[in-house]
């Protein structure tokens, strides 16, 4: 029984793997990942350390999005001269996304129209770096290399690492506008825990970085004839990340601001598969839906208190597999023999909205 016991408890200490992350363990040009997002009030962002075992289970998702990478043959065409195939290596991007973390609506005041914001990344064997950004400002397209690049991350990845960088980068809007906007970044980085991450996406070794980030922007502009230069509000700004191999992207990350050394969480989103909760879809948990059974190999029995319009079945990639639009009022039965085993995800359209289950098909 003591031999046992002392087994028992080898095991349980060794239980969890540290692992290594490397540049192909990150999404690059072409590459979309889900994203769930949820609340992040009482979640615990503090502990870390060597063999953790961090427990966000019970993560109740509020709505997702796919995060794109777009490839670099989509780049716009003016920027395609700044981080395309003709730009200098240090400036080739892999791929580019939405910015967000411009301070730009702090510039709302200004007299001009800036859409399609993207920011343009370098990924390599050695580090990710943050090579600049490109913007429409009045339907003018118009491409701003960072001065100093910022490095993201240093690979490979593993327990102990710290990585210093900083990020310069000056977004000149002359002729457009007489304005120019400098964003000074300085970032730092630890990875300063491993262990174990159990998320409602699944359990997976990893390793915690934090990185904290203190910007300091300012724009210049011309005010009544006097040449002005205004200070932009940027809290100090962290991010707990938490990243196993493979996944393309962190399996959670939490950020938060800290305000007068007050941290709050502002964003908490998560690694996860299609449930359904894009924002063209309602998750209307007040409408009372029975199916059965599940498992299920055959059929599948759908009840609902309001009229049902349509259902669909899609795989977890979101994906649709089958669509039922002959349907009865209330109470319907379908049948999913054509199904590879697996699990799957209703759609069902109400007049009340549209509701999402989960079903596995035996």
């Amino acid at each position: 029984m003591y031999k046992l016991s002392l087994i028992t408890l080898i095991l349980s200490t060794f239980s969890f793997a540290q692992i290594t992350v490397n540049s192909s363990d990150f999404a690059t040009g072409g590459d979309t990942v889900r994203i769930s997002i949820t609340n992040g009030t009482g979640l615990d962002f503090s502990t870390t350390g060597p063999n953790k075992n961090w427990d966000f289970s019970s993560l109740v998702p509020t709505s997702q999005f796919l995060d794109t990478f777009h490839t670099t043959s989509t780049i716009p065409l003016f920027a395609q001269f700044v981080f395309g195939n003709l730009a200098p290596t240090k400036y080739k991007a892999s791929y580019f996304k939405d910015a967000t973390s411009l301070p730009l609506s702090q510039l709302t005041f200004l007299p001009v129209t800036i859409n399609n914001i993207f920011q343009y990344t370098r990924l390599t064997a050695d580090s990710m770096t943050s090579v600049g950004y490109s913007m429409v400002i009045n339907n003018n397209e118009i491409p701003y290399k960072s001065d100093t690049i910022e490095k993201n991350y240093d690979f490979p990845i593993q327990y102990g690492n710290t990585t210093y960088s900083r990020g310069y980068t000056k977004i000149d809007m002359n002729p457009v506008y007489n304005a120019v906007l400098k964003q000074h970044r300085i970032h730092s980085s630890s990875v300063d825990g491993w262990g174990s991450i159990k998320t409602p996406y699944g359990t997976f070794n990893a390793l915690r970085i934090k990185h904290e980030i203190n910007e300091i922007d300012s724009i210049s502009l011309t005010v009544a004839s006097f040449p002005t230069t205004l200070p932009l509000q940027n809290p100090l700004r962290r991010e707990y990340e938490w990243w196993t191999n493979g996944e393309k992207a962190p399996i959670l990350k939490i950020s938060t601001s800290e305000t007068q050394g007050i941290e709050n969480i502002t964003a908490v989103q998560y690694r996860d598969i299609y449930r359904g909760l894009d924002a063209s879809l309602i998750n209307l948990k007040s409408n009372s839906i029975l199916f059965f059974p599940n498992p299920s190999s055959e059929d599948l029995t759908i009840i609902n208190d309001g009229s049902i319009k349509k259902i669909e079945i899609t795989d977890l990639q979101g994906n649709k597999v089958i669509e039922f639009e002959d349907l009865k009022s209330q109470s319907n039965k379908i049948n999913i023999a054509i199904l590879q085993k697996g699990f799957y995800l209703l759609q069902i359209e109400t007049s009340k909205g549209t509701i999402v289950q989960s079903f596995e098909k035996l």
